[in-house]
């Protein structure tokens, strides 16, 4: 199976780290999150993968070079320019057949990825959007008003929102809607395949799934795996855990 890893990201929010070290190469634990997904996407099947790389790639390129280390086949692309959250996506082979998975190189999750995409190939959908729940809590009370007109107030409530996961089952004929070299991102894709009656459906991630792309996150991940085992790491699953949902 293939599965296309977007790793061009400048990791802004990490900053001092990422001035010298590509986000993907952050350790979690003892190993570079990158390598934590690609053991874990090997481990699931995903032997042909494809790195989008734009900021410090060569670094990335250098650190797995063709993958046969690492029991896989990989392939890289390069952003000349800032391609955003899709666009990379033009730059990879377009004779691609197969349905194929898309993940952003910065993401720890225990979420089964060939679960992830047996549904989305089932479901035959051009695009099927991994969502999580955000939770966002307000430390005020919130006031209802009409003018200046009172008409509520809810002490500190809590609000949750479907957010993009970072993880996507794509079609191949997905990639013709992509302008070659072109800025695109994945709202502006999605918005084009509905505008063309492409079917586009949503995945709730329900398991344990952190993106390490902001500090605070960065520094849980750590404390969460402390007592995670090898198999829950690496998705190693046994029969009857990988077909629940």
């Amino acid at each position: 199976m293939l599965a296309v890893i977007m790793a061009g990201g400048e990791g802004t929010r990490l900053r001092p780290y990422t001035k010298v070290i590509p986000k993907p190469l952050l350790p979690v634990g003892d190993k570079p999150i990158l390598e934590i997904l690609i053991r874990q996407l090997r481990n699931e099947g995903f032997n042909d993968l494809i790195i989008t790389t734009g900021y410090q790639g060569d670094l990335i390129k250098a650190y797995f070079q063709n993958g046969s280390k690492f029991g896989v086949h990989i392939r890289y692309t390069t952003e000349k320019i800032r391609l955003g959250t899709a666009g990379a996506l033009s730059l990879i082979d377009r004779t691609i057949k197969e349905p194929f998975l898309v993940i952003n190189g910065d993401i720890l999750t225990d979420l089964s990825l060939k679960k992830f995409m047996s549904t989305h190939v089932s479901d035959k959908a051009t695009l099927t959007v991994g969502i999580v729940k955000f939770k966002l809590d307000i430390p005020y009370g919130v006031v209802q008003s009409n003018g200046k007109i009172f008409e509520s107030i809810e002490e500190k409530p809590r609000y949750f929102f479907d957010v993009g996961a970072g993880i996507y089952g794509a079609d191949p004929g997905l990639l013709d809607y992509l302008p070659k070299a072109r800025r695109m991102d994945f709202p502006e894709l999605i918005k084009m395949l509905k505008k063309k009656g492409e079917k586009v459906i949503c995945f709730e991630v329900e398991e344990y799934w952190k993106d390490i792309g902001i500090m605070e996150d960065f520094e849980a991940v750590h404390k969460d795996i402390e007592n995670w085992d090898q198999d829950r790491l690496y998705h190693v699953f046994r029969q009857d855990s990988s077909e629940a949902r």
